[in-house]
C-alpha cells in the first residue's frame, strides 16, 4: 500500500475520536504546500504527501492543548513532539501521531535559484528527481541537490514516536559526522574571522521575528523578550549590535531544546543561516551532557535538572 493511501486509511479510522487531524495539502500552486486541518471525511481527499511537505506541523500542537488532535510527522517533526511532551506543553493522551518515514524534503530557495518559479504549471516526482513545468518548458532537478540543509545530515528519517506508521521504518544513510560539519568549519576560524563572518550574515537581519514565529518551541510569544518594555531588553535600533543581541538571545532560549527542525532558517526572508547558531549550541549540549533534544521521551532535558557535579564539567579542576 502506498504511503498516502495508508495515511488516509489510518486517519479515517481515528477521525471520529479527534477534533481534527493536521496534515498537508496543495498550496497556491503545485510547488507549494500548506497545512491542512482535517475535520470531516471529505477533507481527507485533499491530503498530500511528497518532498514538498516541508512544514513542521508540531508548531500547532500547543494551541490545541485540552483537545484531542491528530498530527502527521516526519522524523524531525517527531522530535519536536517529544520535546513538547517533555516540557508538558502537550499531553500524550491528547495527541494521535501519524508517522511518516521521510527521505528528505526540498528547499524551495534552492529550486528558485535554478528555475523561474513565477509561473509553475505543474510538479511531478520521477524517482529521485523532481520535474517542474513552467512556460519555458520542463526542468528536472535531482532531489539530492535541492534537499533542505537539515536533511543532508538527518539521523532520524523515521519518526521516534508514533501511533500509526505509514510504510516501513528506514535508517539514516547520512554519516553522523555531517551533523555539525558546518559548525566545525566556523569553529576553525580565528575569533576575528568568525566575528566578521557573523557580522556579514547578520547585517541582513531585519528583525522581523519570522524565525521566532516559525519556531515550534518558541511558545512564549506573548511574553517574548523581543517585545518586552519592562524590562526593555531590546531597543528598536537597527544596528548590528541589536541584531546580534536578538539572534543570540533567541538561540540561548532554545539551548537544550532545539530539535534541528530548521523552520527558523526556512522562514527567514533574508536567507541567513541562523540554524548554524542553534547547531553550535546543540553541539555544546551534546558534548557537555550527552543529550540531543527530542530523541528520548524518558530522559529529562539537562537544563531542567540540577546536579552539584556534572560529569563532563570539571569546574573544580580549573
Amino acid at each position: 500500500m502506498e504511503i498516502l493511501d495508508k495515511l488516509k486509511e489510518d486517519i479515517r479510522g481515528e477521525l471520529e475520536g479527534v477534533s481534527l487531524v493536521i496534515g498537508w495539502e496543495r498550496g497556491y500552486d503545485s510547488l507549494h504546500t500548506t497545512p491542512l486541518f482535517i475535520r470531516c471525511p471529505e477533507d481527507i481527499d485533499r491530503l498530500i504527501w511528497n518532498p514538498l511537505c516541508v512544514h513542521n506541523l508540531a508548531s500547532y500542537l500547543p494551541w490545541f492543548k485540552g483537545r484531542r488532535v491528530g498530527i502527521l510527522v516526519k522524523g524531525c517533526d517527531s522530535r519536536t513532539v517529544i520535546q513538547l511532551l517533555q516540557e508538558r506543553l502537550i499531553q500524550r493522551e491528547e495527541v494521535v501521531i501519524f508517522g511518516i518515514p521521510c527521505q528528505g524534503v526540498v528547499d524551495l530557495a534552492k529550486i528558485r535559484a535554478r528555475v523561474d518559479c513565477s509561473q509553475v504549471r505543474g510538479v511531478s516526482f520521477k524517482g529521485d528527481k523532481i520535474a517542474i513545468e513552467t512556460p519555458q518548458g520542463q526542468r528536472e532537478l535531482p532531489l539530492e541537490e535541492i534537499l533542505a540543509t537539515k536533511c543532508i545530515s538527518c539521523q532520524y528519517p523515521t519518526p521516534l514516536i508514533y501511533d500509526h506508521l505509514a510504510g516501513e521504518a528506514i535508517s539514516s544513510h547520512r554519516p553522523p559526522g555531517l551533523l555539525f560539519a558546518e559548525v566545525e568549519k566556523i569553529e576553525k576560524l580565528d575569533p576575528k574571522e568568525r566575528f566578521a563572518y557573523w557580522q556579514q550574515e547578520l547585517q541582513r537581519c531585519i528583525r522581523c521575528y519570522a524565525c521566532r514565529n516559525a519556531c515550534p518551541l518558541c511558545v512564549c510569544q506573548d511574553f517574548c523578550a523581543a517585545d518586552a518594555r519592562d524590562p526593555h531588553w531590546l531597543s528598536q535600533k537597527t544596528g548590528i549590535g541589536e541584531k546580534f543581541m536578538w539572534q543570540i538571545l533567541h538561540a540561548i532560549h532554545l539551548a537544550g531544546r532545539c530539535t534541528d527542525c530548521g523552520e527558523c532558517e526556512r522562514a527567514c526572508p533574508m536567507d541567513i543561516p541562523i540554524q548554524r547558531i542553534r547547531k553550535k549550541i546543540n553541539k555544546e549540549i551534546k558534548e557537555l551532557f550527552g543529550y540531543e533534544a527530542g530523541v528520548n521521551l524518558e530522559v529529562t532535558p539537562p537544563l531542567y535538572t540540577f546536579q552539584v557535579e556534572e560529569p563532563a564539567i570539571k569546574e573544580r579542576e580549573w
